[in-house]
């Protein structure tokens, strides 16, 4: 099969490969997969940021169809659709696993880092951790909900967001397009927007942001106040940009008792007054993808419409032309591997 795996001496890309896949496990299944998003985590990974990777096979928003089960499987069968994420499997039984915090696992596996994902003609899930696709929803639609979907899902339900409250996306990229969908049509809140870029801002409009603020051209923080009641500032912001000032103004375009929700994974630092952290009761967590639940919600609210992942195909030849438009801040919402055709 064919495959896109971290290079020997790792430099952002990926080498296109033939790989033979393994015999499943008894609590496996073998997938013939059909479309993996490229996420910016498969930047980091191919770069070799969180260690050296070189030949894993990249990708973690990964959908595929059951072509083979291992012969202890109860949960899936031939046939079914399923995704292949970056929480690939948790130990079961640690505190995390039984507290639904699977994701926080010690010895959790991540797909397309830690084990093989599902950038390739074929992969191997564990069967258990494989959430299905439900029918009605798009393949190519899913595969994006499958990492960026639910990832600023799961952050939205962190930031404990109230409907009618004001939230702040910071960045309306691929993560921040789907941030706004579920903010605005799941969880009924008011949506503000902030990016440096003009154009993903006009989409933020049109996909249900209230505002819109261009940070290149105006002080944030500043017309955000301006955009909340009693110009108090945001309840909640959730960061999907990965420049290290959007976390800092995260945080200061905050009401008292508001919550900065990280997301995106800058390699940097950012600095957090503690004063304002006390004195306000301002409160700042991350947030790590999505449990198989929230997966499964995740992909309802797209099954039902409303969420609507921005996607286009292009095959696995294009992987490194893929990379160096996400470099440039090229691509709208999220480019997807199609491995149908």
């Amino acid at each position: 099969m064919k495959a896109a795996v971290v290079r020997q001496n790792p430099d952002g890309y990926a080498d296109i490969v033939e790989k033979e896949l393994r015999p499943i496990k008894a609590n496996e299944a073998k997938l013939k997969m059909e479309y993996c998003g490229v996420c910016h985590t498969d930047l980091h990974v191919a770069a070799g940021d969180y260690g050296n990777m070189a030949g894993t096979v990249l990708g973690h928003e990964g959908i595929g169809i059951v072509t083979e089960i291992g012969s202890d499987v109860k949960s899936l069968k031939i046939g079914d659709r399923v995704s292949v994420a970056w929480f690939f499997e948790g130990c079961g039984h640690c505190e995390y696993c039984v507290s639904g915090n699977e994701t926080f696992c010690r010895e959790v596996k991540n797909a397309g880092y830690s084990v093989d994902g599902g950038m390739a003609e074929e992969a191997i899930v564990t069967a258990d951790y494989a959430v299905k696709v439900p029918e009605g929803l798009d393949p190519v639609q899913a595969s994006s909900i499958t990492c960026a979907g639910v990832t600023t899902y799961k952050a939205i339900k962190v930031a404990d967001i109230k409907p009618g409250q004001p939230i702040v996306i910071f960045g309306a990229g691929g993560l921040g397009n789907l941030a706004i969908q579920y903010a605005k049509n799941v969880f009924n809140a008011k949506v503000i927007v902030v990016d440096i870029n003009q154009p993903k801002l006009d989409l933020a409009k049109k996909i249900g942001a209230d505002v819109i603020i261009n940070s290149a051209e105006v002080d944030p923080i500043k017309a955000i106040k301006e955009n909340t009641p009693g110009g108090l500032g945001a309840n909640a912001s959730v960061v999907t940009a990965v420049a290290r000032v959007a976390f800092e103004q995260a945080v200061h375009c905050l009401r008292p008792m508001g919550k900065m929700v990280a997301v995106a994974l800058p390699n940097s630092d950012m600095s957090l007054s503690i004063p304002t952290t006390v004195f306000d009761g301002v409160e700042v967590a991350g947030s790590l993808v999505g449990t198989r639940l929230d997966l499964e919600e995740a992909f309802e609210f797209g099954r039902q419409g409303l969420v609507t992942p921005i996607v286009a195909t292009r095959p696995l030849a294009d992987v490194n032309a893929i990379i160096d438009e996400m470099k440039a801040g090229k691509i709208e919402g999220r480019m997807v591997i199609d491995f149908t055709k």
